[in-house]
């Protein structure tokens, strides 16, 4: 640009003209490509991974019962414009900072910075391809095409997979420096692990359509023992805990903790931490918090405590509410109104939103209250990795037990929120409520996982075994509706899910209606007639799911 601006005022001061306007192409105050600085570009992209991530988390959620989902009915719950945020962070933020900071970095020689921005393109354009199916991808950032036409899901899913072996080499090489980053602090061997455990979930998702290829890839990975494997290496966003300049708490805690109300907690989701088994999970006071201790018997508040278990519920369901001690939350698809209950129902836990453990306490949430938003997105963690290999090793016969993955998961996911749940402030409020009630965190994690090991080697069939595993999974997902999402669509389980309050919801959604900055900007573009369209990986039959 330097030269530009001299060669052009040269042309002025030789010119014989009265006057010579000043047309530059940059603003030289302004940062551009050529001068942008790669650490800060990179945090860039990490910021927008982290929101892009809670965008596409929080439907995944819903719709696996996770959180409450607010519609009566699937082909309404999800408006194409409520999707737009998602698709413009992909695009204009992530994938733009991308393309723009890798030539930067590798010019540089600062290939750590080139890997991470590949590894996080991989994971969005992935993400993508599962809430969409066909998107753009090979012509998504060119300049001179406004109207690109979407690639099929699985050459977008090669497309991610060579960003994430590419993303290896760049690993692999003497970086000049390393980035200042907000995931890993330059730590190269966790960034190589993420990358490793991405290509594990993307073999997983082909394993419907790539059998061999997936089975190949995955023993492979675990030959290569270079996988997710300890809290150290999890793949996380961490927030802080400033109200403002800039407010970094975690969405969750912001969106419940300032004012009360946020999301409803699932029923379903709560009972299975409270009741489904003989020892209640050690992580349901990490999970959730009570604002009150007893249910109400108001139906102006809880406006189902006085009818009956819908007809088409099986016997046994969960339904209104999960328990008689003040777990607060709704059934799915439950579209009623809202009633003056913000400081009542059951708000997020300490884990992962930075929120309050429950200590029977039962006093309203507020701000600053628990570990004060300082919570985090457990975008791919080492429990997430063993259930992973377990389902692998289930349904396509690779390497390893997968009853031993299954009881590494489960204590890795005990472990991880225990040890985030410790180094927060609320460290003495759990420290204390032990005391007080006697309790051994370790040896109540002994005992269920013993009770979940009885009830997979009672299981029949290898269908019945995943279905122990993925309920697990579920279970240990809090927080993660990506994850949630992918396997449920994938697997069909966990089985026996709380059907909606409709009798008939309609189809489930298999994807969702492209976005509508997208159907109604690009001339290429054609929008869905239903949500029942099924992502080129699923090829499970139509009523596969409810």
């Amino acid at each position: 640009m330097k030269k530009y601006i001299n060669l052009f005022l040269l042309a002025c001061t030789l010119s014989v003209a009265t006057s010579c306007k000043l047309d530059l192409l940059d603003n030289p105050n302004a940062v551009t490509f050529s001068n942008a600085d790669p650490n800060f570009l990179l945090n860039r992209i990490e910021v927008d991974f982290a929101g892009f991530f809670n965008g596409a988390s929080d439907p995944g959620m819903r719709l696996t019962r996770m959180l409450n989902q607010g519609s009566s009915l699937y082909q309404n719950a999800y408006a194409p414009q409520d999707v737009d945020g998602v698709w413009n962070t992909g695009y204009a933020s992530i994938m733009s900072d991308v393309k723009a900071l890798i030539p930067i970095a590798e010019g540089a020689n600062l290939h750590i910075h080139a890997g991470a921005a590949r590894m996080i393109r991989a994971y969005v354009l992935m993400t993508l391809v599962d809430m969409f199916g066909d998107v753009p991808s090979s012509k998504a950032l060119d300049p001179a095409d406004f109207n690109p036409v979407a690639d099929k899901g699985a050459d977008v899913y090669a497309a991610a997979l060579k960003d994430l072996d590419d993303a290896l080499v760049s690993f692999g090489k003497t970086s000049l420096a390393a980035p200042t980053d907000l995931l890993f602090k330059s730590n190269v061997d966790a960034w190589v692990r993420a990358t490793n455990s991405l290509k594990l979930k993307l073999f997983l998702s082909r394993r419907l359509v790539d059998v061999s290829g997936s089975k190949a890839g995955i023993d492979a990975l675990v030959s290569g023992k270079k996988l997710i494997e300890s809290t150290a290496q999890n793949l996380v966003f961490r927030y802080g805990s400033n109200l403002a300049n800039p407010d970094n708490r975690h969405p969750r805690y912001g969106g419940q903790y300032t004012t009360g109300g946020g999301d409803y907690q699932s029923n379903f989701y709560m009972w299975h931490f409270i009741q489904s088994k003989s020892n209640p999970d050690p992580r349901l006071r990490y999970y959730f918090y009570r604002q009150v201790v007893l249910n109400s018997k108001d139906v102006n508040e809880i406006r189902c405590i006085n009818q009956q278990l819908p007809a088409h519920y099986p016997t046994g369901t969960v339904f209104c509410y999960p328990s008689q001690v003040g777990y607060w939350g709704r059934d799915h698809l439950d579209s009623q109104g809202i009633p003056p209950d913000n400081l009542r129902r059951t708000a997020w836990g300490v884990y992962p939103a930075g929120g309050k453990f429950d200590n029977n306490a039962g006093t309203p949430v507020a701000l600053g209250a628990g570990g004060q938003g300082a919570g985090l997105h457990p975008i791919l963690v080492a429990s997430f990795v063993e259930f992973m290999l377990a389902e692998s090793a289930l349904t396509l016969g690779t390497a390893g037990m997968p009853r031993q993955y299954l009881e590494n998961g489960i204590r890795k996911s005990m472990a991880d929120v225990r040890a985030y749940s410790l180094a927060t402030a609320e460290a003495g409020i759990i420290a204390a409520y032990e005391s007080a009630q006697k309790i051994s965190f370790a040896a109540d994690v002994d005992a269920y996982v013993a009770e979940v090991l009885k009830l997979y080697d009672g299981a029949a069939t290898p269908t019945e075994k995943l279905d122990v595993v993925i309920r697990e999974y579920w279970l240990a997902a809090h927080g993660n509706g990506v994850e949630s999402y992918n396997f449920f669509r994938r697997t069909g389980s966990p089985r026996g899910m709380q059907p909606a309050l409709e009798t008939n919801p309609g189809e489930f959604i298999r994807s969702f209606f492209y976005p509508s900055v997208y159907a109604n900007r690009n001339s290429n573009a054609k929008q869905k007639t239903d949500v029942a369209t099924q992502v080129f990986w699923d090829t499970n039959p139509k009523a596969f799911i409810k």
